[in-house]
């Protein structure tokens, strides 16, 4: 079965790995998932506080558009990103968002799955695997590509640190399914 093209946007601030995340998004779909991925980013001038997004658009036909007009999926990582892009989200999409650092519309609450992302990696030992717990989060709720591609993405990626971004994608997992 063919996979229409499928739009994901990850938004937050600098410093939280949100182009990480895009890009280990991409980079297992492409290279381990055998799909097609185009990946875009923006980020301020700032290195760390600056707004960030990354955009991952992954389908089994080439990928024409440059921009992705409506998203499938928007993972935030904080308040000005949820209230920036809530808006661009498809009937039917959904909304992974830090619970630890978002607060999410009533209205959005039904297509909404919150993660304790920033809480969960601390517990894990570092605030900077918030953006791999939700890329696990990711996962579950989409199951987009094959799990195995995104750990192979993310050990390839982190191989000094890869089983702590493992767990951290597994946190994210079980997050969803406990959801």
């Amino acid at each position: 079965m063919k996979t229409p093209e499928f739009g994901v946007r990850f938004a937050g601030f600098g410093g939280q790995g949100i182009l990480t995340a895009g890009y280990l998004l991409g980079l297992a779909a492409t290279i381990y998932a055998g799909k097609n991925a185009l990946q875009t980013q923006s980020y301020g001038p700032e290195s760390r506080g600056g707004a960030s997004l990354c955009d991952v658009s992954i389908s089994d036909e080439p990928i024409r558009r440059l921009k992705i007009k409506t998203l499938d999926t928007l993972v935030v990582m904080s308040q000005e990103a949820y209230d920036k892009y809530r808006k661009l989200i498809k009937t039917d999409g959904r909304i992974i968002y830090d619970k630890s650092l978002v607060r999410i519309e009533e209205e959005d609450r039904p297509k909404a799955v919150g993660v304790p992302a920033t809480k969960i990696a601390i517990e894990l030992g570092s605030r900077m695997m918030a953006n791999v717990v939700m890329l696990g989060a990711l996962f579950g709720a989409t199951k987009l590509i094959d799990a195995e591609a995104l750990k192979t993405a993310i050990k390839n990626q982190f191989p000094r640190h890869a089983e702590a971004n493992l767990k951290a994608f597994e946190e994210g997992m079980k997050q969803v399914e406990r959801h």
